[in-house]
């Protein structure tokens, strides 16, 4: 049976391509028809594949790279994890943004204590140092405690420069502090804060703290960087990620479901893009504002 999000692959694969202008038989894109061919041969012997959903598949897996060509191009992307994000797809995102022309800077993975609503206490002693000690006049003395810490992290990782900046003391001393209290694992070398972050969705816990949480998180980082794309599996857009949007803090940040699809990472790109130049906005699978930014 034809489904919803196969729906919706089919019409993403006509929209891109009209997009880009091409036809399968030439241009730069002329090995893509029998990319998918190949791809779609291999796997119809398997009768528990539906080879419609198999085709949309390997025609964005195809065309996702010509696609995204240059759109981050001279722009890098902080890439910052929930607890339990799919390494998988982390890795498909980081390549789909070389593929975009950017760079991710680093990889900063939040620990289960950081988004462990048992744990704001630490969260907010620590921030609260923090503050006082290298974030005074950056970060308002009444933000709550996640918006604060998330904006601590944006001045560490992030900037408002759309080309970057270097990595400074202070921005390393505040990583230091939050990795060493068990909050954050991060590289040691890092040379560049990014005007763009990623911050990647792990399973839902389905509860309003770690909702709150969450929001607080996006909401500091999206006060620090130029930009911030929440992102999360198709599941997550009736999870916790439709949850955040309707929360005050997506009218800063942008969103972004379907990740575990081709047509969900071209939209992410593209979504990183836009949030150079305008905040928020809901898309992807269950996105209200369609399936990927327009113009």
């Amino acid at each position: 049976m034809i489904t919803l999000r196969h729906h919706l692959l089919t019409l993403v694969s006509v929209f891109l391509a009209l997009a880009v202008g091409i036809v399968l038989g030439g241009g730069p894109l002329s090995d893509v028809g029998s990319q998918v061919a190949a791809v779609g041969e291999e796997r119809s012997s398997d009768p528990g594949v539906d080879p419609g959903a198999t085709y949309d598949a390997a025609f964005l897996d195809s065309l996702g790279p010509s696609f995204v060509a240059g759109r981050l191009a001279e722009r890098s992307v902080a890439l910052v994890t929930v607890p339990g994000a799919d390494e998988r797809l982390v890795t498909a995102l980081g390549d789909q943004v070389a593929a975009a022309g950017g760079t991710v800077s680093a990889r900063y993975a939040l620990s289960d204590d950081m988004v462990d609503p048992d744990q704001k206490s630490l969260v907010d002693t620590l921030g609260s140092q923090l503050l006082t000690q290298q974030a005074k006049d950056a970060v308002p003395a009444d933000a709550s405690t996640y918006d604060r810490m998330g904006q601590l992290l944006g001045l560490a990782v992030a900037t408002k420069t759309a080309e970057g900046e270097d990595v400074t003391g202070k921005s390393r001393a505040v990583v230091d502090a939050v990795a060493g209290a068990g909050l954050v694992t991060a590289p040691e070398e890092v040379a560049q804060r990014s005007p763009l972050v990623l911050l990647v969705l792990g399973p839902d816990a389905g509860d309003e703290g770690s909702d709150a949480v969450l929001a607080g998180l996006a909401e500091g980082l999206g006060a620090q960087a130029a930009g911030v794309v929440v992102a999360g599996t198709t599941a997550d857009g009736t999870g916790q990620l439709g949850r955040l949007r309707a929360d005050p803090t997506a009218a800063s940040v942008a969103t972004v479901d379907g990740i575990d699809t081709p047509a969900g990472r071209i939209a992410t790109v593209l979504t990183l893009q836009k949030a150079l130049s305008a905040p928020g906005g809901a898309f992807g699978a269950s996105g209200a504002d369609g399936p990927l930014p327009l113009g």
